[in-house]
């Protein structure tokens, strides 16, 4: 995937003049509806997709997509009802013994033309996903739309590519080979934060693989993933193969994991709401691919750059307002540059734009939506008590008070155990904490029940391959925070979860091992029989 720029790192404004500037960057923003959503006809028959066309949810209640920037409704759609999911169910188990027989080339033929299909709608993608979800166009541009068609072409390359361990004579009188199988119908739900991104990661090694799938989106951000179902039937994948269910967790997500029909479930979000799937797939003995959250530590030892320390942090916590499982949330700083990493740091957030996502000069978008923003910033005014909020901590007024903005905001001061460091807050929120020795910064990196990723700044390879060694962490970045690429797995340790995202890893998840083994010796009469009856 392509990597996030960095933040500007020009002197930072007057607040006057920033807020000026966020004003500037609203109103410059394009307001007409059809330029926000040019996609929106595309979606007009509703918001279940099954068997290859869209259809309308069954259970009785609607639901608005809204726009964060701005509290304006843009879509409304019936939500799924258990019927909906059933009858996804149905369409992905009819469609899969024509799917798991095509021959890996016939699925990567597929798979390829769906890649050029959505880079060919590229900025339709890119602006649902900005309009949904409030992310800056240039984030959804150069981030979340070439990502997505990245990882397509890659899981095109890697259908080839399924094998099992090579042929070999192993007991001496027969020939054993594994085969690498389909599971069967995957059952997926995924999370509001990165909805186009996150609908590839489940759909993509699935159906690589030779599975069909059903998957829930966030009733929140239906959009890009109905659109996605859409070009991968136009790339002519067949219909089935890929269905999608816009309902309520408690409703749709809880059949869907639940579901006989379902051979295995594959869910991102949240480590409470991880739990109560694992409860349900457990009970019908699915299996289970679980990424949850995090709270990423990004360690600074006294040798690092500090430049690069510094703008690598505010990236790394800013990334779409903050709102990502791996971004930067505890920043622990040795001693000798802790107070240098706290000012540049927070002059450099001062420098951020918020504004409207439309708009050339945005950086920041709101949150994903009141409540969320609301939810961030109660974490903040209860940390006041016992730590120092050095820059942000509100929410921005003017022409951006409509919508779900809040300010990047550092905080310095709090203690270890406190709820701001140990807890998830999914905002632009980023907590400094100083350290003393190598041991005590590894050691306070760890201390979270999370393990999705971690990042470690030093000049030192020996420093470096130690913290790489030693932070308990599904990914560990050196010199860098959040770069992801469609080659390398994704996924977390302890309460993070546990299955790969992304790369050929991915298909361990999504596929099955048998062992077949041939007799070669013709004899009818085996030596082995005699445990059973008779004699050598």
């Amino acid at each position: 995937m392509h990597e996030p720029g960095s933040a500007p790192s020009q002197t930072p404004d007057t607040a006057g003049v920033r807020d000026t500037r966020e004003a500037t960057a609203a109103a410059d923003g394009a307001t007409d509806a059809p330029g926000r959503f040019p996609a929106r006809e595309r979606l007009a028959a509703g918001a279940q997709f099954v068997a290859g066309r869209l259809t309308r949810g069954t259970s009785g209640r609607t639901h608005a997509v809204v726009d964060p920037s701005s509290g304006a409704e843009v879509y409304r759609y019936e939500l799924a009802g258990t019927d909906d999911v059933d009858a996804a169910v149905a369409a992905a188990r009819a469609a899969f013994p024509g799917w798991a027989g095509a021959t890996p080339g016939e699925r990567s033929d597929a798979l390829h033309r769906f890649a050029a299909v959505l880079a060919g709608r590229a900025e339709d993608f890119a602006r649902a996903e900005s309009l949904q979800c409030g992310k800056p166009l240039k984030l959804t541009r150069e981030f979340d739309v070439p990502g997505t068609v990245d990882n397509i072409a890659f899981f095109a390359g890697a259908a080839r590519h399924l094998q099992g361990q090579s042929a070999g004579e192993y007991s001496g009188d027969h020939t054993s080979y594994v085969r690498r199988e389909p599971i069967g119908v995957v059952g997926s739900i995924a999370p509001w934060n990165y909805p186009l991104q996150m609908a590839a990661w489940k759909i993509l090694p699935a159906i690589a693989a030779g599975n069909t799938i059903v998957l829930k989106p966030a009733e929140l951000t239906p959009l890009t993933s109905l659109l996605f179902a859409q070009a991968a039937t136009d790339a002519g994948i067949p219909d089935g193969v890929v269905n999608i269910v816009t309902g309520t967790g408690a409703e749709a997500g809880e059949r869907l994991v639940s579901h006989p029909g379902v051979a295995m479930t594959s869910f991102t979000g949240s480590t409470a709401v991880g739990r109560r799937v694992a409860e349900l797939a457990t009970a019908t003995v699915k299996r289970i691919h679980l990424e949850l959250g995090g709270k990423a530590p990004f360690v600074v030892f006294d040798d690092a750059d500090l430049e690069a320390a510094a703008h690598g942090a505010v990236a790394g916590s800013l990334i779409n307002s903050g709102q990502d499982c791996t971004a930067a949330t505890r920043a622990y700083v040795q001693r000798p540059l802790y107070d240098a990493f706290v000012d540049r740091t927070a002059a450099l957030m001062e420098t951020v734009r918020l504004g409207d996502p439309f708009a050339p000069g945005t950086d920041l978008g709101p949150l994903i939506s009141h409540a969320q923003r609301d939810r961030v910033a109660a974490f903040v005014e209860r940390a006041r008590a016992h730590a120092r909020v050095v820059t942000g901590g509100e929410a921005p007024r003017g022409a951006l008070e409509s919508g779900a903005y809040y300010r990047p905001t550092l905080i310095a001061g709090a203690a270890q155990d406190s709820e701001i460091v140990q807890s998830e807050i999914f905002g632009p929120v980023l907590v400094v904490l100083p350290f003393d020795t190598d041991d005590e910064g590894i050691a306070l990196a760890n201390d979270t029940p999370y393990g999705l990723a971690a990042s470690a700044w030093s000049r030192d390879v020996y420093r470096a391959n130690r913290a790489t060694r030693e932070i308990t962490a599904g990914c560990v970045w050196i010199n860098d925070h959040i770069p992801i690429i469609s080659e390398m797995p994704h996924g977390g340790y302890r309460a993070s979860g546990f299955g790969k995202d992304m790369s050929a890893y991915s298909f361990e998840e999504y596929t099955q091992i048998k062992h077949v083994m041939f007799d070669n010796t013709a004899v009818a009469a085996k030596d082995w029989h005699r445990t059973v009856f008779g004699d050598r």
